[in-house]
């Protein structure tokens, strides 16, 4: 498909909000927003060209099986095929001050899934700008992807979703 899949959950929150504002400024027409809540292995494969809209957890459930969120039954998924020749880019909500050991982690999860599966990502964000104590999402004094926390700074979520759109536009063809 020559459409960019935003893959993205849960539902109904902040990460969606996030997808639609992504979307949007990549171009309703050039992007179809995925819910993984509803995906599978088959959809992945589908598309050449995928964004990835994941949450951390907090660290109540930090531990857990994750049994009921939609990317627990989605991430086994993302190990099933390969990313060889496929654009990929991950954006990640966090709280950088409750969850600040732990924040964005699931962006450097998912990564590192998808980079053990043939997967090269685009979009690495610079740490500068964002305040945290830890996060497993930074490699080379990068996040792999766009850090948003709509909990404590959504006045900035705007211009980081448009400045990111902008860098990684050139790798998606738009």
């Amino acid at each position: 498909m020559n459409k960019i899949a935003i893959f993205f959950g849960p539902l109904d929150g902040s990460v969606h909000r996030v997808a639609k504002k992504v979307r949007d400024a990549i171009g309703e027409e050039k992007a179809e927003l995925v819910p993984v809540k509803e995906a599978s292995v088959t959809d992945l494969e589908k598309y050449d060209k995928i964004i990835f809209g994941i949450s951390t957890v907090g660290k109540e459930t930090w531990h857990s099986k994750y049994n009921n969120t939609d990317w627990a039954n989605f991430l086994p998924e993302i190990g099933k095929t390969r990313y060889e020749g496929k654009t990929l880019a991950i954006f990640g909500l966090g709280d950088h001050v409750t969850y600040a050991q732990t924040f964005v982690n699931h962006i450097g999860l998912l990564g590192r899934e998808l980079m053990e599966n043939g997967g090269t990502l685009v979009g690495q964000v610079p740490t500068d700008g964002y305040e945290f104590d830890e996060s497993e999402s930074i490699i080379d004094g990068k996040f792999m992807g766009l850090p948003v926390d709509e909990d404590f700074e959504p006045e900035l979520t705007d211009e980081r979703v448009q400045n990111w759109v902008k860098q990684i536009r050139p790798h998606f063809g738009i």
